[in-house]
Order: structure tokens, then C-alpha cells, then sequence
């Protein structure tokens, strides 16, 4: 205990140098998807690998056919202390429109928002530079007071996440000797609210679709063949409509294989949250909630599958009118899967759908837009345990487990690949702004975020793997 003392005190003691890390950080613009800011991806990668090197960290770039990837290591304490790979992201989104930004977003300041609520502004600062260097940072005043970590550590960064990573995948099939670890720490995650950190133990799959009806070789005139003619757009409309039953659930034949039901403490302790139908929707100008009926909205989006339509097209959408039956109507649908859900499952499901609704002179084509299969960490995985104990221990409300509705696809490829469970802590807030203009970081979020990771490793270094 005297130890982890004082590497925490460390970190309070050199708060302000580890915000001037971070500053340098921020001020290289860093825009993956623009072809204009390759230099400058590449600093940003420089940059860390230099900044880990002077930590007694065995780093380099790796170049990639995209942006570098950004790969060190650094011994443990004992030679049978865990090892954990640590990811995060040091590419940012583009600024635009920068007319909106209220000061320069690669010119990081800090910024009183009202009393008692600091924040750092910059794009990046939330999304991911703030994030990881929370943990680079946790690092530092390990070595600084005990001279080593309490875990053996790698560290993989890399330059693409924002520009959809297509180099990740082949660098992890290439390199995955060197980057498995027991398990690995993903920060580009957020808190519950900014007194009480979170982890999330789940993350939905994802299916995408495109069908595409075709009826008549031809768009048709309706008062001609109206009547008479299949119209794709009400063939189309009657299979979407058909893949919900009166109470919210999926009709599709085998849908909920793989789904299991939230343990009743894990529901018990979201419901203890707060959170209402009323006041989740009310955000977004909604009141009732739609799917499956009977179950909260967290639950709803956390830990149950979805059959969602993304968007539709079919005749003329322009300004003004025209009465033309349409020769093709298609759209879009995203199923977002839970537990064990099989993704191929559940595309063959849907398309073996579509074509039973088909009238025999019509056909169908489809487009696949990719599939992963749902993460779940047990919620009595010991991991989980040993983390939510040690942010409990530095945040004024204890941590919670929660279920993310959207899809991280490297932790996916960490299962696939590499084998290793995810332990996803981050310490950003809904209203940080990412992506958009004014992105932020909350002062607290980065101060006891380096805090937090501090004692996560020591409370995992002291664990067996």
C-alpha cells in the first residue's frame, strides 16, 4: 500500500507536466482520413514512440500500408506477473466545420466551464490522445517511484481507427506472437457520469444488409399498370414491417439463438441507475420506448439483439411530384447481435426471409456491408472484479458494469485473433464533443484517469494470470 501511495501522489505532484505531454500531443494534427495529414499521422506516432522510449519501454513504428502502428514493450516486475496489452487510437477526426470551433482545435487550452468543472479543449483531447495518455501517463509515475511496472506491458497504438483501420486487422495476423498478452485494456470508452466510472462487460455484434427488390424492367407509369404491376416499394415495406411481431421481438427463424438472458443483479444494478424510458428518450425528443416490450431501455440497447432499418429508396424522392411505379426499391438494415448470436446465422436467416415474401416474377439482390459477433466478458470474470474494485476505490461513486450498444470491432479481433478478453475503462463523458467541434476532456477525467490506471495495474500485477 505504501507504494501505490506513493506512485499516486507522483501523479498528482506532476499533473501539470503530464498536461504539457499531452498539449504536444494534441497540437500535431493527426487526421487519418485525409491523404493532407500523412506527416503529420506519422509525427503523432513518432511522437509516442519517442515519449515511450524515455520510459524504458522497447518501442518502435511499424510502417503499415496506411498510417504507422505504434508497438512497445516493457518487463514486469517479476517474471510471472500478468501481461496486458494496452490499445488506444492516435488519430483524430477531422475539424470540420471550423468555423464553429470557439479556439484553435490544435491549440489545446484548459477552460473553466463553471465552477468546479474544468476541461481540456482540442480535437483528440477526449478522443483518443487524452485517453491513452492517461495510461502512458500511469506508467511514468510507476517508473518514476518503484523503477519498474507491476505488469508486463505492451502497448499498441495505432493511426487508422478513425478512418474504419484497415491496416489493423493484417498487422494483428502478422504480429500476433508478439501482441498476445493474458488480456487487453481498451480506454476509447466513457464513464457513467463524471462521479461514477464504468466498465463495460458488452458489446453487440453488428450485421449489415442491402436488399434491393426488382419487379418490372422498367419504372412505370401508375395510371397505366397501377393495380396491376408489382410495385417493389410495398413488397418491400411488407417484409420490413414483418421482421418485428406485435411485442418488439424478431420474427426471423432462429434469431435468439445464442441470446441468454442479464443476470438478474447485473439488471438490478442498471435499474439502480436512474435511467428511465422517459428521460433517455426525452434527450432525443421521445417518450415510448419501441422494441421488445417489458424490458428497461438500458437493457434494450445494452444487452438485447436488433433488426433496425438504416434507410430506404425506391421511385422518385425529388421535389415535387411524379406517379411512376418504381422497377426497383431497396434498403438498408443493420441487426445489432448479444451473446452467441452467429452473424453468418443470421444474414442466411434474413435473406431466406426476403426471398420467401418474393412474388415468383420478382427477384432480389443483396449486398453484404460486413459482420462480428458480439463480446461479452463474464460479469464474474475475475479481471472485471479486480478493476471495478480498483476504480471504486478512487472515484466518489463505486463503478458499475454497463453494456455498450455500438460495436468495437478491434475487440472483437483481440478474441478472434489474439484470444484475449477486453477490459474496456475509459474516462470520457456523452457531452465531450467527439467528433464534432469544442471536443473536450474534463480536467478530472485525465487527473484521476491516470489515478485510476495506477491502480488498476497494481491491483492486476498483484493478481495471478
Amino acid at each position: 500500500m505504501t507504494e501505490l501511495n506513493g506512485v499516486l501522489a507522483k501523479a498528482d505532484q506532476t499533473l501539470d507536466a503530464a498536461l504539457e505531454r499531452l498539449f504536444a500531443l494534441v497540437r500535431i494534427p493527426s487526421i487519418s482520413t485525409d491523404p493532407a495529414y500523412k506527416e503529420a499521422c506519422r509525427k503523432a506516432g513518432q511522437w509516442l514512440v519517442d515519449d515511450l522510449s524515455g520510459l524504458g519501454f522497447t518501442a518502435r513504428l511499424h510502417d503499415t500500408p496506411g498510417h504507422p502502428m505504434v508497438v512497445a514493450h516493457h518487463d514486469g516486475a517479476r517474471p510471472d506477473a500478468p501481461h496486458v496489452l494496452f490499445y488506444g487510437h492516435y488519430d483524430v477526426q477531422p475539424v470540420d466545420p471550423l468555423a464553429l470551433w470557439e479556439s484553435d482545435p490544435f491549440e489545446p487550452s484548459i477552460k473553466e466551464l463553471s465552477p468546479g468543472r474544468t476541461v481540456i479543449t482540442g480535437r483528440g483531447t477526449s478522443d483518443d490522445k487524452g485517453q491513452l495518455m492517461t495510461f502512458v501517463e500511469a506508467c511514468r509515475a510507476y517508473k518514476a517511484v518503484a523503477g519498474s511496472l507491476p505488469c508486463r506491458v505492451t502497448i499498441l497504438f495505432e493511426g487508422e481507427e478513425e478512418s474504419g483501420s484497415p491496416s489493423l486487422k493484417p498487422f494483428l495476423d502478422a504480429h500476433a506472437e508478439e501482441l498476445k498478452a493474458d488480456y487487453a485494456l481498451v480506454c476509447d470508452t466513457g464513464m457513467w457520469d463524471r462521479e461514477t466510472p464504468a466498465i463495460s462487460a458488452g458489446l453487440r455484434g453488428l450485421v449489415g444488409e442491402e436488399v434491393t427488390i426488382i419487379a418490372a424492367d422498367r419504372d412505370l407509369h401508375s395510371g397505366m399498370f397501377g393495380g396491376a404491376a408489382a410495385n417493389p416499394v410495398h413488397i418491400l415495406a411488407k417484409i420490413l414491417a414483418g421482421l418485428h411481431d406485435e411485442t418488439g421481438r424478431v420474427t426471423l427463424p432462429g434469431f435468439y439463438d445464442g441470446v441468454e438472458e442479464t443476470p438478474s443483479q447485473i439488471k438490478a444494478s442498471w435499474e439502480s441507475l436512474g435511467k428511465t424510458a422517459e428521460s433517455f428518450l426525452g434527450e432525443i425528443g421521445l417518450s415510448i420506448p419501441s422494441g421488445e416490450k417489458g424490458r428497461s431501455v438500458l437493457e434494450l440497447t445494452w444487452a438485447r439483439p436488433t433488426a433496425e432499418v438504416n434507410g430506404i429508396t425506391g421511385g422518385y424522392t425529388g421535389e415535387g411530384f411524379k406517379t411512376v411505379i418504381a422497377a426497383k426499391a431497396s434498403a438498408k438494415i443493420s441487426f445489432r447481435l448479444v451473446g452467441k448470436q452467429d452473424p453468418d446465422a443470421i444474414r442466411s436467416a434474413f435473406r431466406d426471409y426476403v426471398r420467401s415474401q418474393l412474388p415468383a416474377d420478382c427477384s432480389v439482390e443483396f449486398h453484404e456491408h460486413g459482420g462480428s459477433p458480439a463480446i461479452q466478458l463474464p460479469y464474474d470474470s475475475p479481471v472485471l472484479t479486480t478493476a471495478k474494485t480498483a476504480l471504486s476505490d478512487e472515484w466518489p461513486k463505486p463503478a458499475v458494469v454497463i453494456g455498450m450498444g455500438g460495436s468495437i470491432p478491434i475487440v472483437g479481433d483481440f478474441q478472434s485473433l489474439l484470444g484475449m478478453e477486453s477490459l474496456l475503462v475509459g474516462f470520457g463523458l456523452s457531452d465531450d464533443r467527439i467528433h464534432s467541434p469544442n471536443e473536450k476532456y474534463e480536467l478530472q477525467s485525465f487527473a484521476k484517469g491516470i489515478r485510476s490506471w495506477i491502480r488498476i495495474l497494481a491491483a492486476l500485477g498483484a493478481a495471478k494470470p
